[in-house]
């Protein structure tokens, strides 16, 4: 099979930065896995690359869409192994960098044939959490599935109505329907995880770098979004960490302070989930970007991968 890369890990923990000094030194094409990245005009608070950056550094699956599209795992899926096969046409190594766990799942796993939204059943749902509140829609998923409900946070409202609603409409649990795999990724892949190993340094980075966005205007983008007319939080574009956060602030819903302490805890619950589930990947190789980027060590690891794919050839 072709090789493939993929550079996983939690927010703030240096993947992008990885990925530039990765494809300085080797054959690679880059294709962004981040479910926020695929937007324009949603460029501070996803931390996408610069404008230069992109010039030099194409990366596929950035500003693909207009923040009121929708984009889905099955889409990223069918975008990201076209152009893994494109890329491996014209003799290069597909380098796939984010932290959208679940688009790595759905390209290493593939997906099970999910019902489509349904408003009626999405509107039953939004109702009973208005009415009775999230704690009650998580102990309804507790019940039904066990496995789904260790997994989804019960203030984690977009993953906890979609797991209710696929039971409603099919009488299964998520955990059933998702078991039911597709196709094994046709690659080697090399799975590269990057995060600093020491939790504090994860924190204190991730509030720093959020209180640096929003001094660097993110606030400002934001309010063209909530200008434009046509976005609302219920949009997966501002439902993004951070963003959903900044709106509630522009409507008067927070002020200063708690929305910028919700947003760095709500990115603080994001990573613990992402490191939650990079746990799994049993033949991951972990890398500590504590203190620096680990670039010698994973240049040596991916030198070792190429000897051993030589090898077998």
């Amino acid at each position: 099979m072709p090789p493939a890369i993929f550079i996983m890990g939690p927010t703030a923990a240096g993947k992008t930065d990885l990925a530039l000094e990765l494809a300085r030194r080797h054959p690679v094409e880059l294709i962004s896995v981040d479910s926020a990245l695929v937007y324009k005009g949603m460029d501070i608070g996803t931390a996408k690359p610069s404008p230069e950056t992109l010039r030099q550094f194409p990366h596929h699956l950035i500003n693909i869409l207009e923040p009121t599209e929708a984009y889905s795992a099955g889409r990223f899926r069918d975008d990201a192994l076209r152009l893994m096969a494109d890329i491996t046409a014209r003799g290069k190594v597909p380098l796939l960098v984010g932290g959208t766990m679940l688009y790595f799942n759905a390209l290493q796993k593939g997906l099970s044939q999910l019902p489509t939204a349904d408003p009626t059943v999405r509107a039953k749902l939004d109702a009973q959490a208005a009415d009775f509140g999230l704690a009650y829609l998580h102990q309804r998923l507790t019940e039904i599935d066990p496995v789904a409900a260790a997994r989804i946070h019960m203030n984690d409202p977009q993953r906890l109505q979609r797991a209710l609603e696929v039971y409603e409409l099919t009488g299964k649990s998520l955990t059933e329907l998702t078991a039911e795999q597709g196709p094994v990724l046709p690659y080697q892949v090399s799975k590269i995880i990057v995060a600093p190993f020491d939790r504090a340094v994860l924190h204190e980075r991730i509030a720093r770098r959020y209180k640096a966005m929003v001094d660097n205007g993110f606030l400002a983008e934001v309010q063209k979004l909530y200008e434009r007319g046509d976005c609302h939080p219920g949009l997966p574009s501002i439902r993004a960490v951070g963003y959903r956060q900044a709106w509630s602030y522009l409507s008067g819903e927070l002020d200063m302070d708690s929305f910028i302490y919700k947003a760095i805890v709500a990115t603080r619950q994001m990573a613990k989930r992402q490191i939650t589930w990079l746990r799994s990947q049993e033949d991951g190789v972990w890398f500590d970007s504590s203190e620096t980027l680990p670039i010698t060590a994973v240049n040596q690891y991916l030198t070792a991968q190429v000897t051993q794919l030589q090898n077998k050839a």
